[in-house]
């Protein structure tokens, strides 16, 4: 499993409130123990509201959470060159753009993202309101290469979002708790669009979600893509952030305590009574006749 989109809150960093709201501590270590249950293969780790542009908390979660781990950040419009180039050696893959819960001027933040995927082959991460989806709409399908987080929010946001996805966005299967929607019925029509499009996350820890990841959502997600849940629980991810395919046993299913038995070799034929080999006499000895 990949967990596309991931929260880390180290009170060692800086953090700073958002809309009157400061985050609780959420640590590696906490997101390890959470998880512990499933097979995480690698995610990513999106810069929050609270973390403005400061990468050191991000420096120092991707050195801990080691390999298979990606960043999502937010820079400083007059980011150099040089910076993009040294965050994309320490594995940060994406430029973030909360149009929900921060202000940005749309035009400067396209001009950032066309210059950091020609320097370092970046995409946007998209939070945003479903509401702003259609006005924004002409600008966002100039992005090179682009997903949304959260599913677009809102039902209102799903025909917009279903467009982008045709013209090759990626969607995050992320934020249950927050969305305004029938998740299921969202879910299956980006499926129908493209199957490549949904890409699993916890969105953990959930800060100002109206509930947190469940391990219920894993299983909604399975029960409406069904044969494709390893594309949309790991392989869209890996391929979206440039990662390697992961190899997985035949058979094996994501969700903990669950396992679909293939055998690896062909079945055996029956022989015949007269095709057994011959028994050596001296090899067996006789049972005791027990009266």
């Amino acid at each position: 499993m990949f967990d596309a989109h991931v929260h880390i809150f180290d009170p060692r960093f800086p953090l700073a409130e958002n809309e009157g709201h400061l985050p609780s501590s959420y640590t590696v270590a906490d997101y390890r123990k959470r998880m512990a249950r499933y097979d995480i293969s690698g995610g990513a780790v999106v810069s929050g509201s609270f973390q403005g542009t400061d990468q050191t908390y991000l420096r120092a979660a991707l050195a801990e959470l080691g390999a298979g781990w990606v960043g999502v950040t937010r820079l400083d419009l007059d980011a150099s060159d040089e910076e993009i180039l040294q965050l994309d050696e320490i594995g940060v893959r994406a430029l973030r753009f909360n149009l929900k819960r921060a202000a940005g001027d749309i035009t400067q933040l396209t001009q950032q993202a066309v210059r950091a995927h020609d320097i370092a082959g970046w995409h946007v991460e998209l939070y945003i309101d479903g509401s702003m989806l259609a006005s924004l709409q002409p600008v966002v399908t100039k992005l090179p290469a682009l997903s949304v987080d959260h599913l677009g929010m809102s039902a209102e946001a799903v025909p917009y979002l279903l467009d982008l996805v045709d013209r090759g966005a990626r969607v995050k299967a992320t934020g249950f708790g927050r969305v305004q929607m029938r998740v299921p019925d969202t879910l299956r029509r980006i499926h129908a669009v493209n199957p490549q499009a949904l890409m699993f996350g916890t969105d953990l820890p959930g800060t100002r979600a109206g509930r947190p990841f469940r391990d219920s959502d894993v299983d909604l997600l399975c029960d409406v893509v069904g044969t494709d849940m390893h594309a949309v629980l790991e392989d869209n991810a890996r391929t979206f952030y440039k990662l390697p395919a992961r190899h997985r046993p035949a058979g094996s299913d994501p969700r903990p305590g669950r396992w679909q038995a293939v055998p690896a070799d062909p079945p055996t034929l029956p022989l015949r009574r007269d095709q057994l080999p011959p028994l050596d006499p001296n090899a067996t000895l006789p049972l005791p006749v027990i009266e």
